[in-house]
């Protein structure tokens, strides 16, 4: 069996200053260094901020390799993914199989619906909340709720897609952790998409690192799409795990 390292290909030094990441009109990516006045999360960690026309993320490292590596394999003894018809998804009407593997953990009785079909959370494991916790400590932000895809290799991957439902909180970013294999996640404007796009706009491509967290603030999933798509010379698993904050009163 081929054995996988995790590799954590971000590098950063605590005492660093922030470093922002902006799209140019030159389409090129510049990184500025500044000094950030305001403490803007609980728990500082260099942050790289990413921003583009109606776009607005925070990067950063949130576990090491070591703790990486082990919630990595926690989650591999804990987390019991969707089969059979749950492990299906309908697009236009039509239904297919989810090139993925996906899971739905959270506070009891709350479901999220998405693509036509309504997920179950199923309660909270102990890993599951430590990294909520974490996130949590790190963002000030609550969660309620997350959505957990695991990708077995580069063929795996998801399509673009944004998470615009009704019953999300639209004041809560929607919090990204990724444990595993690094992977490309690319983001595209609602006004560049495909052959209906009527405007020039680059779109926006970040490798998200082993142990990594990525905060899509507001307005992100009203402007822009995302994607992970396929990358045929990754061999090793990658999972994935989406905090968000439901609110009951809106899930009509």
């Amino acid at each position: 069996m081929e054995k996988c390292v995790m590799k954590h290909s971000c590098s950063s030094d605590a005492e660093s200053p922030q470093k922002k990441i902006k799209l140019e009109s030159d389409d090129t990516v510049k990184q500025e260094e500044e000094e950030d006045d305001e403490e803007e999360f609980s728990d500082p960690v260099p942050w790289q901020k990413i921003e583009a026309e109606g776009l607005d993320c925070d990067y950063a490292l949130l576990f090491s390799k070591e703790e990486a590596d082990h919630l990595f394999k926690q989650l591999e003894k804990e987390v019991v993914y969707a089969t059979g018809e749950e492990a299906k998804v309908q697009v236009y009407g039509k239904v297919y199989n989810i090139p993925r593997k996906q899971a739905t953990y959270g506070n009891a009785g709350l479901t999220y619906t998405y693509s036509g079909v309504k997920r179950l959370a199923c309660p909270w494991t102990p890993t599951l909340e430590y990294i909520r916790d974490a996130v949590t400590k790190t963002t000030g932000q609550t969660f309620n709720f997350v959505l957990i895809n695991r990708y077995k290799d580069g063929h795996d991957h998801m399509g673009e897609h944004r998470d615009d439902e009704k019953e999300l909180d639209p004041l809560c970013p929607i919090a990204s952790v990724s444990l595993g294999a690094p992977r490309d996640f690319i983001f595209r404007h609602r006004d560049a998409r495909g052959k209906q796009g009527h405007r020039q706009i680059e779109p926006v491509k970040l490798e998200l690192a082993h142990g990594s967290l990525l905060l899509m603030n507001s307005p992100t999933n009203t402007f822009w799409y995302h994607s992970l798509p396929v990358r045929k010379k990754i061999s090793c698993p990658r999972i994935n795990l989406t905090f968000r904050r439901i609110l009951q009163d809106r899930k009509k």
